[in-house]
């Protein structure tokens, strides 16, 4: 595949412009759960599973590269996740043109009685699309997109400017290059979007991007091992960046149901960490170098944690499930919300939730 020069907006190659699909391929591949889809043999959602071993968390410095405002917002809100299928004839070149007709959008829908529940009455949407450049990691990766939906309140002073009321983002980072390389010509692949705001807004945008870009939304749950992959991920960062504690909330199926929160002193937590690693560690030094951490460490540690829980409490946290993992670098919810707090390792963290997004993608 040829390679990408950088430029201001980047879309992947194989979204080149082609004659469009008809209505019957773009019901079927909408159709995402149950009825077969054109872009691959099997039906429904992939077989794939979670990548077994993966290298450890890297800090990376992207405060020269990502727009100071973007970053600002991307680390210090919590973001409610979707997989998104490839997106097809979209254009990074076109978003002002999206902001136009995303803002007409959701007007229409305002006059035709949707309501908008947002932050007191509103007296109109403007929306704005942006690149969020310096995430993308590799030439297969479209860069990521910024949705910004402001509005004036009614009552507002003439000079008062306008509110942030909703914000959203599609990325992929470091996506699977065999999946993004086997799409038909035309589909930008962005699988991975995130919404934070009124429901009403998330849901109208979701609904302009089905109509205009042929693509389908579908909820994006981060389940049980990925949220132990996240503990073990953020626990070895903790020399780097200090954890302050890894908290970790359980839910145990009984009457009525028990939470339990189980917080981890963080040198503690490094320590079982790092007994787990030993052996590893003391491996080839090819092998040590690349710092890889794969699925039996990960599934070791967290045994290790639930064992010192039951020595002291008699409690068996087997036999629940994992909802919440929490750091000083991000927290993570089962529900599908997830917050970075740590600009440094955005980029790993992101592209853990990528490859949870393809999963959920035909093949």
């Amino acid at each position: 595949m040829e390679r990408l020069q950088s430029s201001v907006v980047r879309t992947p190659p194989n979204s080149t412009v082609v004659q469009r699909r008809s209505k019957s391929y773009r019901q079927s591949y909408r159709s995402c759960l149950g009825a077969p889809s054109r872009l691959g043999l099997t039906p429904g959602l992939t077989a794939r599973r979670l990548n077994s071993s993966r290298r450890a968390l890297k800090s990376h410095v992207i405060t020269e590269k990502v727009n100071p405002e973007h970053l600002a917002l991307l680390v210090k809100t919590e973001w409610r996740l979707s997989y998104v299928t490839p997106l097809h004839q979209f254009r990074h070149t076109q978003l002002k043109r999206y902001s136009r007709q995303l803002s007409a959008f959701i007007a229409a829908e305002k006059q035709q009685g949707v309501a908008m529940e947002v932050e007191g009455s509103q007296s109109g949407f403007r929306v704005s699309f942006s690149v969020v450049q310096g995430l993308a990691a590799t030439d297969d990766d479209a860069e990521t997109v910024l949705i910004q939906i402001y509005s004036t309140p009614v009552f507002a002073r003439q000079d008062e400017p306008q509110k942030s009321v909703w914000s959203g983002w599609l990325t992929c980072i470091n996506g699977n290059p065999e999946y993004l390389q086997s799409l038909p010509k035309g589909f930008t692949c962005l699988p991975l979007f995130g919404g934070s705001g009124a429901e009403v807004l998330t849901s109208l945008v979701k609904s302009w991007f089905q109509r205009t870009f042929d693509c389908c939304f579908g909820p994006l749950e981060i389940n049980h091992t990925s949220l132990q992959w996240l503990a073990a991920l953020w626990t070895n960062c903790h020399t780097e960046s200090n954890l302050q504690h890894l908290k970790m909330i359980w839910t145990l199926p009984v009457v009525p149901p028990l939470q339990v929160t189980y917080t981890v002193n963080p040198q503690d937590a490094w320590e079982l960490w790092m007994s787990v690693r030993k052996d590893r560690l003391e491996r080839t030094e090819e092998e040590a170098e690349a710092g890889s951490i794969d699925i039996e460490e990960v599934v070791r540690f967290v045994q290790g944690l639930k064992s010192h829980f039951y020595r002291h409490f008699r409690l068996d946290l087997s036999a629940g499930n994992l909802n919440q993992v929490s750091t000083t670098l991000g927290s993570a919810k089962s529900s599908g919300k997830i917050k970075i707090s740590n600009s440094r390792y955005m980029i790993t963290t992101l592209t853990l939730l990528t490859e949870c997004a393809l999963l959920k993608m035909p093949i």
